[in-house]
């Protein structure tokens, strides 16, 4: 369970990503009167319908995690996605990661890898 969680949050977070940066919404279409035409845009980005569906499969594989295991450590063990998201950022999106980033996800790591003790 918690590998699909942290998959699909990871997956989900690089295919949002990924679009995002490909279309920017601009401020005149959040006005109210566009904002209908700005949905079914939107709705119509495969990569970002794709991300929804696997943050929904996130959600619901989360919320069976927590019928089976103690949100102490169902909530710190899905940090791990952060480490995943790290390396997929680097290699796929070729983003800048510096020092400081790097150690962080080593240090979301470390104590991903004391709670599976």
């Amino acid at each position: 369970m918690v590998a699909t969680v942290v998959g699909c949050t990871a997956l989900a977070d690089l295919l949002q990503s990924f679009e995002m940066k490909r279309h920017v919404v601009a401020v005149e279409d959040l006005q109210p009167g566009r904002l209908g035409r700005m949905l079914a845009r939107l709705a119509r980005r495969g990569p970002l319908v794709l991300a929804v569906f696997f943050m929904a499969i996130s959600f619901f594989a989360f919320m069976k995690l927590l019928s089976v295991a103690d949100v102490s450590f169902a909530v710190p063990v899905t940090a791990a996605s952060v480490v995943i998201e790290t390396v997929l950022a680097k290699l796929v999106l070729k983003e800048t990661v510096t020092v400081k980033r790097w150690a962080g996800a080593c240090l979301v790591a470390f104590g991903v890898a004391l709670l599976a003790m």
